[in-house]
């Protein structure tokens, strides 16, 4: 897989956030390599009151106010990791939520991790994912463009047409139409009627 440079990617929350539908993945742990194809994606973008960063800057989201294509790993119910591409120019303060992947590399790792081998269940919503590829608060902070243990790569495909939706599981700004992801790709995550 090759790796993404950042000219490839587009300046801006909302075109990152697009643009990353279809792009890999990758996850080189101490026990193996996994990857997924990124098949869904919500902005959270400068001024959104659904956004960690509306308050300000804090120790809990210190990376989201890092340049463009780092890594926002947080922990959300005391359970599960999720994890954000950073999308502004340093201390602006705006992600992009990676909501699902479509398993690529590492299945055998990917599914002991998630203890499953229904391969609609290992990769789809961010907690899930963040499991399969051990994605963790260690990795907070880390250049998705130059880092060893995670990083982006470079669509392993053509993306299918891409679909767009009000981002799942908020109250605040739930009708902004920020969720993208790859239309009809079992992979995504939510209500069906959300995948089309």
């Amino acid at each position: 897989m090759r790796r993404l440079r950042a000219d490839e990617l587009p300046a801006g929350t909302v075109d990152l956030a697009k643009a990353l539908i279809g792009c890999v993945l990758v996850r080189n742990a101490p026990e193996g390599g996994s990857a997924g194809r990124i098949v869904e994606t919500e902005a959270y973008v400068i001024g959104d009151p659904a956004s960690h960063a509306y308050r300000g800057k804090s120790r809990r989201n210190a990376s989201m106010f890092l340049a463009a294509h780092r890594a926002y790993v947080y922990k959300i119910y005391g359970t599960s990791f999720c994890m954000n591409v950073t999308s502004e120019r340093a201390n602006e303060g705006a992600a992009v939520l990676v909501r699902a992947l479509e398993p690529l590399a590492g299945l055998d790792l990917i599914e002991r991790r998630r203890r499953t081998t229904r391969a609609i269940d290992l990769c789809r919503g961010p907690g899930r994912l963040c499991q399969a590829l051990a994605i963790d608060a260690a990795l907070d902070g880390v250049d998705l463009l130059r880092g060893r243990e995670l990083w982006l790569a470079a669509a392993s495909a053509d993306p299918r047409p891409l679909g767009t939706s009000r981002r799942i599981g908020i109250t605040k700004a739930s009708r902004r139409r920020l969720r993208f992801f790859e239309r009809g790709n079992p992979f995504v995550s939510g209500p069906k009627k959300m995948s089309w």
